[in-house]
């Protein structure tokens, strides 16, 4: 007898898995595609020696959060590559921003800001497990540390009214980009939130690369799942509730609009009318390139960089960041690069290697983005063009196609913003429940909202474990001693 389903094998659905496993249910995990993983896979897309990540690629909360640091992935088999500059910034005339793992040497090269640097990030560094476990919780509970709402608090606010404690261009820019990752309007209490978590654990866990591509994570998830009795039903696209059978519990790693879909007329009224408002955010645009040799940064301090951020000043990031926010096509969008080879030699195969980039759109955007973003690149690497062998690229509306989650191509699956980070997907007590009884969300729709680190997944699991199974605690989710590795 199944004691669980779940629709949707992303890194959240994955999560719920492996705590409902280990706590010892029988689990059969739905996933439309071929393969599980969402968007954790890694594929090889023109040349079968070259691996490229087909979404994310570089895991700075696979490092950091409390469900990846208890799942112990190094134990397991996945090494997680450190660059020794996390991220990256190139700026006009071949100038370039950096922000090293080491704070004392980012603070060095930033002149006059360093200090600054240093009194904005180093506390909440020194403090780093504390801080993701308060940004990567369920907003529902008191935090276990109660200083570092404080700590937070004053430096979300300041740089959500744009009141930075940096004079020079090269921090500025370093924060900005940062911010970015929020994909919204700048600035804003979520992208000020946003850039404080990321920008400290590039001084504290890093921003890391899994050896051998993204995939290698969801290998380590599907191992375990399988090893404490879970299967995989894939090329399964569930549209009704109905088709899982008389299962007691379902969690579901969907956005609420494919919620809607395959809940259908079994949710409560005033519930689905709450769900239509819920909104998403901007698109993003992906090429993959396979290229013949690195980066031809004009700046060779990008080429160390594991993650670059191409959006030139602060001013300009948050012009292309706001005007992308309101739905405008603009030619010179925000973009994020990532070289993988740098981090990862073994993803080079003699002279041909990956690079991956996304650039921010607008919502359901049908731009063809490869062009635009190789002359993006292009401006700050010339030559780039000279070292293309092959490329694809998708639309922020083909990305909608390829994963119903990713509404419009948003791939946050839901606007960051101070509303749904307290509602999200709708305002209630547990926001993984759902007016049908053993229903629960667990995508990243739910609190604290996206990026790779399983807690979505991970605290539904826990809620559905809690109310029908009267299970209090996590299981544990450490590697067996006799557990086969992959």
């Amino acid at each position: 007898m199944t004691d669980a389903a779940i629709v949707g094998t992303g890194p959240n659905g994955l999560a719920a898995a492996v705590t409902l496993a280990r706590a010892g249910l029988k689990v059969v995990l739905h996933e439309q595609a071929d393969t599980p993983g969402g968007g954790l896979r890694s594929m090889s897309l023109f040349d079968s020696s070259v691996v490229h990540d087909i979404c994310s690629a570089v895991h700075p909360m696979a490092a950091a959060s409390a469900f990846f640091r208890s799942f112990d992935l190094p134990t397991r088999g996945v090494r997680l590559l450190q660059p020794d500059i996390p991220y990256a910034h190139p700026l006009p005339g071949g100038h370039a921003a950096a922000a090293w793992r080491s704070l004392a040497c980012t603070a060095e090269h930033l002149g006059a800001d360093g200090p600054r640097w240093s009194r904005l990030l180093g506390p909440l560094a020194d403090r780093s497990t504390a801080v993701v476990d308060l940004f990567l919780s369920d907003l529902r509970s008191l935090p276990r540390y109660l200083r570092v709402p404080a700590l937070l608090a004053p430096r979300i606010m300041a740089l959500a009214t744009n009141r930075t404690p940096f004079t020079t261009v090269e921090a500025r820019a370093l924060l900005t980009g940062v911010a970015a990752h929020a994909v919204g309007k700048l600035p804003s209490l979520a992208s000020a939130a946003v850039a404080l978590l990321l920008a400290h654990t590039a001084h504290a866990s890093g921003w890391p690369l899994p050896e051998g591509g993204s995939i290698r994570i969801a290998d380590a998830l599907i191992a375990d799942i399988t090893a404490h009795g879970g299967t995989f039903h894939t090329g399964h696209h569930v549209k009704d509730l109905a088709e899982l059978g008389n299962v007691p519990l379902v969690l579901l790693d969907v956005s609420p609009t494919e919620f809607l879909t395959i809940a259908g007329d079994r949710l409560p009224a005033a519930y689905r009318r709450a769900l239509r408002r819920y909104r998403y955010g901007p698109g993003a645009a992906k090429a993959d390139f396979l290229v013949s040799e690195p980066i031809p940064w004009t700046n060779p301090l990008l080429g160390q960089a594991g993650t670059v951020h191409v959006g030139g000043p602060h001013t300009d990031i948050i012009r292309q960041e706001t005007a992308t926010a309101a739905g405008q096509q603009i030619p010179d969008p925000f973009m994020l690069v990532v070289d993988p080879a740098v981090t990862d030699p073994t993803r080079a195969s003699g002279h041909k290697r990956p690079v991956w980039a996304y650039a921010h759109v607008p919502n359901g955007d049908t731009r063809h983005p490869v062009e635009m973003i190789r002359a993006r690149i292009e401006e700050y690497a010339p030559g780039f063009t000279d070292t293309i062998i092959a490329s694809r690229g998708l639309s922020a509306a083909q990305y909608a196609t390829y994963n119903p989650n990713y509404v419009g191509g948003h791939i946050a699956s839901g606007a960051l913003t101070l509303r749904q980070s307290l509602a999200r997907p709708t305002l209630r007590r547990d926001p993984y429940t759902t007016p049908l009884p053993g229903v629960y969300l667990c995508s990243a729709s739910t609190p604290p909202g996206p990026s790779v680190h399983g807690m979505c997944g991970h605290l539904a699991a826990l809620s559905a474990l809690r109310r029908h199974h009267g299970i209090r605690t996590s299981p544990a989710l450490s590697p067996k001693p006799d557990q086969e590795f992959i």
